[in-house]
């Protein structure tokens, strides 16, 4: 079987500085490839970590199962980390594997294009600037474009208004009438700062969640130490972590007992925290346990029995210069107005334009819902990979498992190209559209189908953004590239060059 000419380091363009960009750059340094660029719109790495720096701002996934596996961070302040420990965590992973060289930071990457004969990304940057990569990851996420409410009068607010993900560095709230819109993720950790800081604290409430206990404790200096001398002690407090957090998976596959359990935890935390049977009323979801993203602390259902506090559920219907006015015609005079409205997730690599072979954009291929093979790859965009991209989300577990499972599938077709002399590598559309089919039947029957309406969702109601499965079943999907799953085209010329380079691609 005919192989390609060997061929030097696939130069690899990454855009985005976030925990995905920085995943994959150590993993290239420490394989001793050095021939990437990280390309970042920002000034700073850190990605969602470095923009949301929101009072309160921390990870609802425990620490030590928060950074990367083969950099473990064993002297974390708390269980559950702050904002600014995890930033300054990621600008320690630069420095120690020596990425600053890497960085095009103040760089917006606008379009790329495969140029098939050549077999190069031609990039270019919302500044007019051109870069050429042979390889193309995506690490933007799914978390970096704050979604902004269609309310009537919205752009005619005469205080200060800003998305929770964009937070004024100034920002004092002192003594201020504040309104919150929106009581999700980002919200019930920055309202109980606001609460102690404002006059008078309004939340606008569109649908309750279920919270669970956080139980949040401080780790001890002896407790540091002791994870700092022993490599085995801190692994097997990892996978303790890691494995506690996917019992919970049969939850949201439908099972009953588990779902019960949990269900019965929350509605006891919120008993045991609101005693108000009226206000507890308005704090229990209409939809089961696991069916949007659950919230896990202890410091907000406290805060909304407080005097100054006050739990808004009935609907907004417009916004005027001064105020908030509800649907029942009562208005809210407020000094200032924090958009706690999520993001916009199912608009994948949204606003860049991707144009693979013969001219395909991707906002074309996902017209009917953004999709693709383990979420890294998509058919007709030739060595173009994605990372936390569709359907890798998670409702139970560390989304640093699964960019580490993305790194290590990524860095296995990038050995391939280099190996067997590869112009490039495309997924088969038969394959992604088999993998896609049978995704879309298993999220289905998972608990994220019943609500009519999460950002798990897209308008039409595909679930483009969480994985069908237990994370133990991704990392066995991802554990090598299958090459077999890919049309392989190699750098040298010749007849029946494409079936040749595709039978030893997979063999």
């Amino acid at each position: 079987m005919r192989r390609g000419k060997p061929r030097g380091t696939p130069r690899v363009a990454i855009i985005g500085a976030g925990m995905s960009g920085l995943c994959l750059g150590m993993q290239l340094k420490r394989a001793g490839n050095g021939n990437f660029t990280i390309f970042e719109k920002s000034d700073a790495l850190g990605g969602t970590w470095r923009d949301n720096i929101y009072p309160g701002a921390a990870c609802d996934v425990p620490a030590f199962s928060y950074c990367f596996s083969f950099e473990q961070k064993t002297d974390w302040s708390a269980k559950w980390a702050p904002q600014p420990e995890i930033l300054a965590y990621l600008e320690h992973c630069a420095q120690k594997y020596q990425l600053g060289p890497h960085f095009r930071f103040g760089v917006e990457i606008a379009a790329a294009r495969f140029d098939e004969q050549s077999g190069v990304w031609r990039l270019r940057s919302s500044g007019g600037e051109s870069f050429e990569a042979e390889v193309l990851v995506s690490g933007v996420g799914q978390l970096n474009r704050p979604a902004l409410p269609e309310i009537p009068g919205l752009r005619h607010f005469a205080g200060q208004s800003f998305h929770s993900a964009r937070w004024p560095r100034d920002c004092d709230l002192s003594g201020k009438r504040v309104a919150v819109i929106g009581n999700a993720a980002s919200a019930v950790q920055f309202t109980p700062h606001v609460a102690r800081q404002a006059a008078q604290l309004h939340i606008f409430q569109r649908s309750a969640n279920w919270i669970m206990p956080q139980q949040n404790r401080r780790f001890s200096e002896a407790e540091k130490r002791r994870f700092a001398r022993s490599k085995l002690r801190t692994r097997l407090y990892r996978w303790w972590t890691w494995a506690s957090f996917e019992m919970r998976w049969p939850m949201f596959r439908g099972n009953r007992w588990l779902s019960r359990l949990v269900r019965s935890a929350a509605l006891g935390h919120l008993r045991e925290q609101v005693r108000d049977p009226a206000l507890r009323k308005h704090l229990v979801p209409d939809y089961p346990i696991g069916g949007k993203r659950m919230l896990i602390l202890d410091d907000y259902y406290p805060i909304l029995s407080r005097d100054n506090v006050e739990l808004v559920t009935e609907p907004i219907e417009r916004i005027t210069g001064d105020s908030v006015v509800t649907r029942d015609g009562r208005a809210r005079p407020v000094d200032v107005l924090i958009l706690a409205t999520g993001f916009r997730t199912t608009e994948f690599l949204t606003p860049m334009r991707i144009e693979g072979l013969s001219g395909r954009t991707l906002q074309n291929e996902w017209r009917e819902g953004a999709h693709g093979y383990l979420g890294i790859c998509v058919a007709g965009f030739p060595n173009f990979f994605m990372m936390y991209g569709p359907n890798t989300n998670l409702g139970h577990n560390s989304i640093i498992f699964m960019l580490e499972c993305q790194t290590r599938y990524i860095m296995g077709c990038l050995r391939a190209l280099q190996k067997r002399g590869l112009k490039y590598l495309n997924l088969r559309r038969e394959v992604m559209e088999a993998f896609n089919q049978r995704l879309q039947h298993e999220l289905q029957r998972t608990i994220w189908a019943a609500p009519e309406r999460s950002w798990y969702k897209d308008a039409k109601g595909r679930i483009t953004n969480n994985w069908s499965g237990s994370t133990a079943r991704y990392w066995w999907r991802t554990r090598r590239a299958k090459l077999g799953a890919f049309h392989a085209e190699p750098l040298a010329a010749g007849a029946g060059r494409g079936a040749a380079a595709a039978r030893d691609a997979s063999g």
